[in-house]
């Protein structure tokens, strides 16, 4: 057997495999006598069938099977040997009817070679990494949505603003006869909020549900109408008071203190907003993470510029499915694909570089100390090590777990690579502005 490799240009080849009949014919002979044992044909006893029979039945099958494997193994072994860097699979390029009569076959296929590329982690122009920060605005919202929280209900006979009201409401063509709760403040309607403030527990408000609730969803929940009908709609509806509460706000004192954070951790109202801050910010470092990942993929895409063999990728695409796509669609599907790919190969040629892989040690360390992290929030402060091997040694024999768990540290380990190497520039912003500037593109 003979494997040649042409070269059409830096990013396509086409590899022949010549297979003569010394290369195959012991396997197929070994083959044909099992099956000759074995058969079962009528008028012949087992073991038994002439050969010229077996191979008039088989042998064509057998040959095929036989190269077909020879083949797909020798062009494995050949790109393993040969270090090539190939993009998808191999494809058949014989155009014409093998003659499976001939005592050797010669077979064509095109490869897809990977481009060769450099990669400028730092780049020329800064990535903003953000630093969001919980400004006084959200720290007293959040202050005042826990004094609430922890507040009490006082019973009320007449609806002022800002009360909690339990009531039904009621619609005969609609179906709706729903009881339920809400604070005045989600009433966006002037006209119906007119309504009821004044109105006293045991009264029948007539409301318009246009404009009622700031978006229509709401109607699904304090209507109860379907999603379709909750779009748009117009119609009145008959509110019962039942209820109405005012929410007297909790104490700033060491009881509120304690039951929001635990006995003595926070003594003040200024403690406490430097807690609920650093908290808030905690939570805010997985977003900011997120969008600096963004932009330094978008950022490495955009500046490492390198050609595909897009045609052969088009035809792989195309051929490699269950089911064929036509030539319009294989191209249709590569386009979207193209940038995925290019961040694939970017990604590969950093990981490579800079050693980013992940061992089987790290993942078994990162794996237990997870365990460890779970454990202490329900109170396992201190578990033993032979505890912590035994729950790791389960999750590792898990593939699905193992995946996921190489997946999360794979991206640690990137993103801590790009914090390092990446050319950034820190902005501290407010999380509203954040969200604004991040995702309004």
């Amino acid at each position: 057997m003979e494997i040649t490799r042409k070269d059409i240009d830096s990013l396509n080849a086409v590899v022949t495999v010549e297979i003569k009949e010394a290369d195959y014919s012991d396997k197929v002979k070994s083959v044909l006598n099992k099956y000759r044992k074995t058969a079962n044909i009528p008028g012949f006893r087992k073991g038994h069938v002439p050969m010229g029979m077996v191979k008039k039945q088989y042998g064509k099958a057998v040959l095929i099977e036989e190269v077909n494997k020879l083949l797909q193994d020798s062009l494995h072994k050949y790109l393993t040997e040969e270090k090539l860097d190939v993009l998808g699979n191999p494809l058949p390029k014989n155009d014409k009817e093998i003659d499976w009569n001939a005592p050797g076959f010669s077979f064509d296929f095109e490869l897809g070679l990977s481009p060769k590329f450099e990669v400028d982690i730092k780049g020329k122009k800064a990535i903003n990494h953000y630093k969001i920060v919980a400004d006084d605005k959200m720290l007293n919202g959040q202050v005042t949505s826990m004094r609430n929280q922890y507040g009490k209900l006082i019973s009320k006979n007449e609806i002022e603003k800002g009360d909690e009201i339990t009531g039904t409401f009621t619609n005969e063509e609609k179906g709706i006869d729903k009881n339920t709760s809400f604070s005045l403040d989600v009433i966006k309607g002037k006209t119906q909020l007119k309504k009821l403030i004044g109105s006293k527990i045991g009264d029948i408000v007539s409301l318009k549900t246009k404009g009622l609730f700031a978006d229509d969803h709401q109607n699904q929940t304090y209507l109860d109408v379907s999603h379709d009908d909750a779009h748009g709609l117009e119609i009145e509806v008959n509110f019962e008071i039942k209820e109405v509460n005012k929410r007297e706000m909790a104490a700033l004192d060491q009881d509120f203190f304690d039951k929001i954070f635990g006995k003595d951790v926070v003594k003040s109202e200024t403690e406490l907003k430097a807690k609920i801050k650093e908290d808030t910010e905690k939570q805010f470092v997985q977003q900011s993470d997120q969008k600096l990942m963004d932009e330094v993929v978008e950022s490495l895409i955009a500046n490492t510029k390198f050609d595909l063999p897009g045609d052969f990728l088009t035809r792989w695409i195309q051929f490699s499915g269950e089911k064929p796509m036509t030539q319009e669609e294989a191209k249709a599907e590569y386009e979207r694909s193209e940038k995925g790919l290019r961040y694939q190969l970017i990604e590969g040629k950093i990981r490579n570089e800079y050693k980013l892989q992940v061992s089987f040690d790290e993942l078994k360390d990162y794996s237990k100390n997870m365990i460890k992290a779970q454990m202490a929030q329900y109170g396992q402060m201190d578990p033993s090590e032979e505890e912590l091997d035994s729950i790791t040694a389960r999750i590792m024999s898990n593939e699905e777990e193992v995946k996921r768990l190489s997946e999360q540290l794979n991206g640690q380990k990137l993103l801590t690579f790009f914090k390092e190497n990446a050319k950034l520039k820190t902005k501290e912003i407010t999380y509203d502005k954040f969200i604004k500037e991040a995702y309004s593109k």
